[in-house]
């Protein structure tokens, strides 16, 4: 009761002064919300501001009442240290005292778990640009929303309080995302693999690189068209059509402040998808390993499994923890994601007891009962998966934050020594928990 009690003061208190902060300083604000790729957007469009502007973006997926004004003061989580908290107010305090060098633009991921999430964060937060990555048709975090219309609705509101001069950046490739175009005042700019999109991309397809006699998966390249100029895009350690869109949004918010095409092509070269994000890792006994265990989602699991599919490997397996937050949509979309891993992987294991309606599913659709493996936690099932896998097989590794996936892939990944630089979620607080 106390906890919660402080915690409440706090939000307070660092709302407060994130107002008045940006009150005095009044940078320029990116918002980015949606079901998928806010943390892989933000960084991408930060790769792009950053080259010419002093940018800050949001630590890790700071997106929420407490980590929104966090970014704006500029430090991070003191978790469960009540000292350490009275530290991050004060410095807040000194930002408004005296005059510092406050960065020109903020980078801000701005996420919705329950209704009025979004309202309060719009309260003191008015963005220049707005970007909607995707909402899809079951999106995550509609647990505590009636419908994922409602849900959709909550997250417009951030496009609503943009004004004439403002622009809003929404996905051409997503129905739900695109009908947000209707509630705003913002210029539209759209972007897609929709010909119909005002940045579109085509030509979508993974590089390799030679080693030995191995072809590596290197990246992916894409070209995109803007006003009639294509050039192309070419991403390293990136996979997948999800890190096409956050190039995208990138552009898109490069474009609508006047920035030029292929400067901007060259500046995401240099940009690297987050950790536990669709990165290839070298693992244990001559495999790889597709991180993609910092969350997951049923737009996100498909476009992971799609990934798996592309990459030639001798065995693919898919190692799938539940997914949370979906409320009603649970089983189904459990189910859904058992008839899509029969077309991807050869070994599927599952973690957790809604991916038990995967495995159920994939048994259905044709999957061999001795090639499903179940378990109720990521440590029970990492030292099995680490004796099943076998030379030349990749391994898909996702799940929802709680699952602890990066677990599992700490287990077999080649080089453990680098588990605080590759893998997610690897801070003392998490640890302990």
């Amino acid at each position: 009761m106390i906890k919660k009690i402080l915690k409440k003061i706090i939000v307070f208190l660092l709302r407060m002064e994130a107002r008045l902060i940006l009150r005095k300083y009044k940078p320029k604000i990116v918002a980015v919300t949606g079901t998928v790729g806010k943390t892989s957007s933000k960084d991408a469009i930060y790769t792009i501001l950053s080259a010419d502007f002093y940018t800050r973006k949001s630590e890790k997926s700071y997106n929420s009442e407490l980590g929104v004004p966090l970014t704006i003061i500029g430090t991070k989580s003191a978790w469960n240290n009540l000292f350490q908290w009275i530290l991050v107010l004060f410095k807040g305090l000194k930002l408004l005292i005296a005059k510092y060098d406050y960065p020109q633009w903020l980078i801000l991921e701005m996420g919705v778990d329950r209704p009025k999430d979004m309202k309060k964060l719009v309260s003191y937060v008015k963005p220049d640009i707005g970007v909607i990555t995707a909402l899809g048709e079951t999106p995550v975090h509609v647990e505590y929303f009636k419908s994922a219309d409602d849900l959709a609705k909550e997250k417009s509101r951030m496009v609503q309080a943009i004004g004439k001069s403002g622009y809003v950046i929404l996905n051409a490739d997503d129905k739900l995302s695109l009908s947000a175009r209707e509630k705003t005042k913002g210029k539209i700019l759209t972007f897609g693999f929709s010909e119909e999109a005002d940045l579109t991309a085509s030509n979508y397809h993974i590089v390799y690189k030679r080693e030995g006699d191995k072809d590596i998966p290197e990246g992916i390249t894409f070209k995109v068209d803007y006003k009639r100029n294509i050039i192309p895009v070419r991403l390293y350690d990136v996979f997948g059509k999800q890190a096409v869109y956050s190039a995208l949004i990138s552009m898109a918010v490069g474009s609508a402040m006047g920035m030029n095409l292929v400067e901007m092509a060259d500046a995401l070269s240099r940009y690297k998808a987050p950790a536990g994000r669709l990165r290839l890792l070298e693992g244990i006994k001559n495999t790889f390993i597709l991180d993609d265990s910092y969350n997951s989602s049923p737009i996100a699991l498909v476009a992971a499994l799609e990934v798996l599919t592309e990459v030639p490997a001798k065995r693919k397996i898919a190692v799938l923890g539940d997914m949370l937050e979906l409320g009603k949509y649970t089983i189904d979309e459990h189910k859904k994601a058992g008839r899509e891993v029969k077309k991807a992987a050869n070994l599927l294991f599952i973690v957790g007891p809604r991916s038990k309606f995967t495995a159920e599913e994939a048994r259905i659709a044709g999957f061999k009962e001795n090639n499903i493996f179940e378990f109720s936690t990521s440590d029970e099932a990492k030292l099995e998966v680490q004796k099943k896998i076998k030379e030349g097989d990749l391994i898909l590794i996702k799940g929802s934050q709680s699952m602890r996936m990066e677990k599992i892939v700490e287990e077999i990944m080649a080089h453990p020594e680098n588990k605080k630089e590759l893998l997610v979620r690897q801070e003392k607080e998490w640890s302990n928990k």
